[in-house]
């Protein structure tokens, strides 16, 4: 295998019809660093929620993270579509079906069972895709969740792969850090969870949204 030497142009990125797993994650990246304050913005509520669950216990921290994190989370998600695609459908449909998309994700964050992980992402990979339809197919509510089931099913194996893909760079980025400052104190540990969350976090989002443009190539080809 040759590889481009210094200074060369790197080889134009493959059509999302055939866009591997690895080559996702580099577009996310490419689209995180052209765009690059209007991201990390993205990352503010999901670092936000993440470090004050961390400084609660019981019944408050499942509030906490299960009625607020679907709504923050949904807020990155429509924001990381508008950064990557023409988006002008409805904003509170996308909003709300964004809420749903991402329950199962809050919930997985506080309620821990073996295998959990697999089952939020299959359930994304198959519902997450209903809020771009809104946004960028303009398509109403029960329409886009059609949609969404359809382009979850046009290459399942490609969607989930990139979204545990993204997860897992993100989790040994954020884990990375950890190890590099645990040695500062309680204080410095919380400090860096949020500049972890905020700077990480925009990935996933920005991923997915460029994840709806591979699905959907699939399905028109």
């Amino acid at each position: 295998m040759s590889y481009p030497r210094a200074g060369e142009p790197l080889p134009a990125p493959l059509p999302p019809e055939t866009r591997t797993v690895g080559q996702l994650v580099a577009e996310s990246i490419r689209l995180y660093g052209r765009h690059f304050w209007p991201s990390l913005a993205l990352g503010v509520g999901p670092a936000a929620i993440g470090v004050i669950a961390t400084a609660l216990d019981g019944s408050a921290r499942l509030a906490l993270v299960v009625v607020l994190g679907p709504i923050l989370f949904s807020l990155s998600y429509l924001g990381a579509v508008v950064i990557a695609a023409e988006a002008n459908g409805s904003l509170p449909v996308a909003f709300l079906v964004g809420v749903v998309a991402f329950l199962p994700i809050a919930i997985a964050r506080v309620v821990v069972f073996p295998g959990i992980y697999i089952v939020v992402l299959v359930w994304f990979a198959v519902v997450g895709f209903a809020v771009p339809a809104v946004l960028v197919e303009e398509l109403p509510l029960r329409r886009a969740f059609r949609r969404g089931w359809t382009l979850g099913r046009a290459d399942f194996v490609h969607a989930l792969g990139s979204l545990a893909t993204l997860v897992i760079a993100i989790f040994l980025s954020g884990l990375v850090l950890f190890f590099l400052i645990q040695s500062f104190g309680d204080q410095a540990l919380r400090v860096a969870a949020f500049l972890a969350g905020l700077v990480l976090a925009p990935l996933f989002f920005l991923g997915a949204a460029l994840l709806y443009t591979d699905q959907a190539a699939r399905v028109a080809r």
